[in-house]
């Protein structure tokens, strides 16, 4: 376990060619969260956001698909409550793959510690459109309630609604990385996103 993480940003995509763009741009810590692909176009999009990721010395965390993650020796693996049913720890850590869990709840989180990932992430920090979730923001307030339950050396990964306004907040309630999906792929300048997210986040 590490006391800290890649990068103070944390960027999550929904295909390779963000790995490319946002690594090009300084983003260090990327998670490629793919869904709904079949498993050859899924095998193909990681692998090519494995060789951007090597490209830009980027650490490339990969959602959910542990097994795959094991083959092709991917950095790290995020993985879900849900998931957390069905991945293989043993195997994981076997294969020197760092991993995080989300975390939503109390529970949630002594669920998570009890297997002593590599990272905590809470959300949603703020509301979210992006995914339907059943859990109210949560609140800068619940972040540093976060960092006082795990301890100075747990990382920390604040995700759900942030934007560059919002991610110092999270940094000075105790957030290690603050993670986002629009406020870098929606953006009409992706790369300058990038650059004045790591000046915000203290880089």
């Amino acid at each position: 376990m590490t006391s800290r993480l890649p990068s103070p940003i944390y960027p999550v995509v929904d295909h390779p060619r963000w790995v490319d763009r946002l690594g090009a741009a300084g983003a260090r810590f990327i998670q490629l969260r793919l869904k709904n692909l079949d498993p050859e176009t899924l095998r193909a999009q990681v692998i090519e956001g494995q060789e951007a990721a090597v490209r830009h010395n980027v650490r490339l965390v990969l959602n959910d698909c542990w097994q795959l993650a094991i083959e092709l020796g991917i950095d790290y693996i995020h993985i879900g409550q849900e998931d957390l049913d069905t991945a293989d720890l043993d195997q994981i850590r076997a294969a020197r793959i760092a991993f995080g869990i989300s975390t939503h709840s109390h529970e949630e989180l002594a669920r998570a510690l009890s297997v002593a990932p590599d990272y905590v992430a809470l959300g949603p920090i703020w509301e979210t459109k992006l995914k339907k979730m059943i859990w109210d923001p949560q609140g800068v307030e619940k972040l540093a309630e976060w960092r006082r339950l795990i301890g100075p050396d747990m990382p920390l990964v604040a995700i759900g609604g942030i934007t560059l306004a919002r991610a110092t907040s999270c940094i000075a309630a105790g957030a290690d990385s603050v993670a986002a999906v629009s406020d870098f792929i929606a953006s009409d300048t992706p790369e300058a996103q990038v650059q004045a997210w790591l000046a915000a986040c203290g880089h």
